[in-house]
């Protein structure tokens, strides 16, 4: 006997007729059944669904290409890996096999670095949140301290006055013709702030200017911009050295590299957007080559490279739990992971595929996730076959900040795996557990009984 087909009532779509967007035809929807030699069947049935999948061929291969754009334009070039992007203990000490050094905003983070075992010499530590206790464990480990606030500095001050010397650097932000100004870090070069702090520094005898900082933006698509702070920095470099006579060690010009990912709203897919590591590389690197430095004198060039570097490294596999029709006739997806562990679904259109061969047919869709809670869309409208319950389904290019940035609400986080360049999978974070959540929790005497 046969299966009885699903039943689905006819949907009247407007096409619309006439020459086609300036911007090009809608790219064409693919689909993606295995990552890096494994079935995403296989993967869901083995670790479960949702899962987060990492590709370590891509991170390594993609770190080369970065390193390539800049090693062959300038001299000297460090990478630090940018914890805040993605602090799994397997990211970060992959990247630090790959040479990068470690870039940290909190206590928090500093602590993953150095039992990471990243040299203190070797972690920069930024952020406007450094408590005491922060401090004085990055001055014992010879950290780079990078300055953000006035009342940090004297606070650094005190503690140094009788101690060891601290290595810092200076924050630094500015008009790079972009908007908005990222003017709520550091100190403005403009209004001559940066210049008072460099001063207050340099007549700290117990505080070392080792370098200058400055982090224009996020997901920046201008590669102008980081050619114009590269420029300041280097001016402001040459005024430290013919007024105090000292030489810094580096220019840190940050991070905010674009990825491949589409943002919300944009005219044209990520992969046309995004300039690549070539275009940044030549603006950044042009700029301090011809900025006037002599050739013996050209600073340690640093960057924090964080989203692009492991954004398309990773996916997120999910699978359908069901499909309904909306009362204005769209038809809406029903996912089993949500915005919680899809944070930046708020900002990108991520590129999403059904992870098996679907029909032809396609119609506009809305995917939700599994929350009780409106906002917990996916996607607000995509082109998409009719997927049905148990389908799996891949969103692309997940890998910064949502490991980070993701929340235990109302379910509990996935685990998460690494594939290695043997294609075997790994686990690198395990499945949280109603224990995992219970055992940080303390009950009060008076409540730990209860009649109903």
């Amino acid at each position: 006997m046969s299966k009885k087909k699903l039943y689905e009532r006819p949907v009247i779509q407007r096409l619309n007729v006439g020459l086609m967007n300036k911007f090009g035809s809608k790219p064409e929807l693919q689909s993606l059944n295995e990552i890096d030699g494994n079935k995403v069947d296989d993967l869901l049935k083995k670790f479960g669904s949702p899962l987060f999948v990492i590709s370590e061929r891509s991170l390594r291969d993609t770190f080369k290409d970065a390193s390539r754009a800049f090693k062959t334009r300038y001299p000297k070039v460090q990478f630090a890996w940018s914890y805040k992007t993605n602090y799994l203990d397997a990211v970060c000490r992959l990247y630090h096999q790959e040479g990068s050094w470690a870039e940290v905003v909190s206590g928090f983070e500093l602590e993953k670095a150095l039992l990471n075992g990243v040299p203190g010499n070797k972690i920069i530590f930024n952020g406007p949140e450094k408590k005491k206790d922060d401090l004085q464990l990055a001055i014992s480990k010879n950290v780079l301290i990078h300055i953000d606030h006035l009342d940090e500095l004297y606070l650094l001050k005190e503690l140094v006055a009788s101690g060891p010397t601290a290595r810092v650097a200076v924050r630094v932000n500015m008009d790079v013709g972009i908007y908005p100004n990222w003017d709520r870090f550091g100190f403005n070069y403009e209004n001559g702030d940066a210049w008072e702090a460099v001063s207050l520094v340099m007549k700290s005898p117990n505080l070392k200017l080792s370098g200058l900082h400055c982090h224009i933006g996020t997901f920046m698509l201008s590669t102008n911009a980081y050619g114009t702070a590269a420029n300041k920095l280097s001016a402001l470099t040459m005024k430290i050295k013919s007024t105090y006579k000292h030489s810094i060690q580096y220019i840190d010009i940050g991070g905010g590299f674009a990825s491949k990912n589409t943002l919300k709203g944009s005219y044209l897919p990520g992969d046309d957007a995004a300039p690549g590591f070539d275009k940044y590389a030549e603006a950044i690197c042009g700029s301090l080559l011809h900025a006037g430095f002599a050739e013996d004198e050209f600073p340690l060039l640093i960057l924090e490279t964080g989203r692009a570097l492991i954004d398309e490294s990773a996916f997120l596999l999910g699978t359908v739990l069901s499909h309904k029709r909306l009362a204005d006739g769209r038809r809406a997806t029903i996912l089993d992971f949500g915005v919680n562990i899809l944070f930046t679904s708020f900002w990108y259109d991520h590129k999403i595929s059904p992870a098996k061969e679907f029909s032809p047919y396609h119609e506009d869709t809305v995917l939700y996730g599994p929350l009780c809670m409106n906002i917990d869309v996916i996607r607000e409208n995509i082109s998409f076959p009719p997927l049905q319950k148990d389908d799996h389904i891949i969103v692309h290019a997940v890998g910064a900040y949502n490991m980070t940035q993701w929340m235990q609400f109302i379910t509990l986080r996935p685990a998460v795996i690494m594939i290695d360049l043997h294609d075997k999978p790994h686990i690198i974070r395990k499945k949280e557990t109603t224990e995992n959540i219970r055992s940080v929790e303390m009950l009060p005497g008076h409540l730990q009984k209860f009649t109903l």
